[in-house]
């Protein structure tokens, strides 16, 4: 079922920068609560840029699926389950354990451990805001015979009218579905916590991914021959995000929260832009400019980019009580030590902990962050 392919760097170094584009959407939110008067174009880098970040991590996922898979052998459903939960099922459990026991002993309240609680924190993955990703990627793990259908049977026509689909639906479900109202409070929490686990919302990126990775070749062709047209629609998409974003603020007059709660990346302008910065990213590493410099730092991104993900939150968290208790103002440019400082202790915690847990306790890795494979 699986197929040995040539590594592709492009691959590892995207998964690095979706990884910066996170921290950098956790900060924007911290830089937003913290600052009355928050520099806008400082907001939008932080918040507005960076919503390429969480689909992109699903595009990689379906990728990395497709890739190593042939379609034309029997898809062994028991044996794909068995592989994926051990490295995204085991760690979502951990991680979950981990922030509910944190909360718990930070908050002095046994809330948490309440067992229709902890039911509905492991369900829609709200132990701590980042782990809803692992929920939609084990519910797209959960589907996969019917994404092998999908991507058998794509073409550009079928590619069409998915994206528009996916607009519609992500309009809808952003913009004008109300479930508040809902007397009935288990079937409110259903439609109130989609996002975190309806895969709907990001099938067609996912598809996307998996249709690549199955047609590579052909796609490496299109990015050498198209990479200066690709430029110009990823340039494009993202004038597209950050123009709807200063919209909101300056003729709706939304505040700035409002404004990047409606640019996100399920808003029409996102969608696009989530396609053009993928397509972008991907060429550009692939054959541009950015595959000439810095790999070798974004492929230690890449490389570490789970863990950073996961653990993050940790280091939001404790800088940020830091800055309260010495009465620092999160200013713009104290905002961006902020970042740094978040992405550098915990890209230092992964390489020591990775480290560590090749060379002695390997167990450590399995459970934190899947199966260790050695180069």
């Amino acid at each position: 079922m699986r197929i040995r392919k040539e590594r592709i760097p492009a691959i590892e170094y995207m998964r690095g920068i979706s990884m910066l584009g996170v921290v950098g959407i956790h900060v924007g939110s911290q830089y937003l609560v913290n600052n009355p008067t928050p520099n806008l174009q400082l907001l939008a880098l932080y918040e507005i840029v960076t919503r390429f970040s969480v689909p992109i991590f699903f595009f990689i996922s379906a990728f990395g699926l497709f890739y190593n898979l042939d379609l034309k052998e029997k898809f062994s459903y028991k044996a794909f389950m068995k592989r994926r939960f051990k490295t995204v099922l085991i760690p979502y459990l951990v991680w979950s354990i981990f922030y509910i026991a944190h909360y718990t002993l930070t908050h002095h309240t046994l809330i948490l451990l309440h067992p229709l609680n902890l039911i509905g924190i492991l369900f829609f993955g709200m132990a701590c805001y980042q782990l809803y990703f692992m929920v939609l990627l084990i519910w797209f793990y959960a589907l996969m015979p019917l994404w092998i259908f999908m991507v058998k049977r794509m073409n550009l026509c079928l590619f069409v009218i998915l994206f528009v689909a996916q607009m519609a639906f992500d309009y809808y479900s952003s913009f004008i579905m109300n479930p508040y109202g809902i007397q009935n409070e288990f079937i409110k929490s259903i439609f109130v916590y989609r996002l975190n686990y309806w895969v709907v919302h990001y099938v067609f990126i996912f598809v996307l991914g998996g249709y690549i990775a199955v047609h590579y070749d052909r796609f490496k062709l299109f990015m050498q021959e198209k990479l200066n047209q690709i430029r110009i629609f990823g340039l494009i998409s993202l004038i597209g995000m950050v123009g709807y974003y200063y919209y909101c603020i300056y003729i709706n007059d939304c505040s700035p929260e409002a404004a990047i709660n409606t640019a996100h990346q399920l808003s029409p302008a996102g969608l696009v832009y989530t396609l053009g910065a993928t397509i972008f990213l991907f060429a550009e590493f692939q054959y541009g400019v950015l595959s000439r410099i810095g790999t070798g730092a974004f492929s230690i991104l890449g490389r570490h980019s789970y863990f950073v993900y996961l653990a993050h939150p940790v280091a939001i968290t404790y800088l940020a009580l830091f800055m309260a208790k010495f009465n620092i103002v999160m200013t713009a440019v104290h905002s961006m030590i902020f970042y740094v400082a978040v992405v550098g202790f915990t890209l230092i915690a992964a390489i020591v902990i990775r480290k560590l847990s090749a060379e002695k306790w390997p167990i450590i890795n399995e459970l934190t962050i899947g199966i260790y494979k050695k180069k």
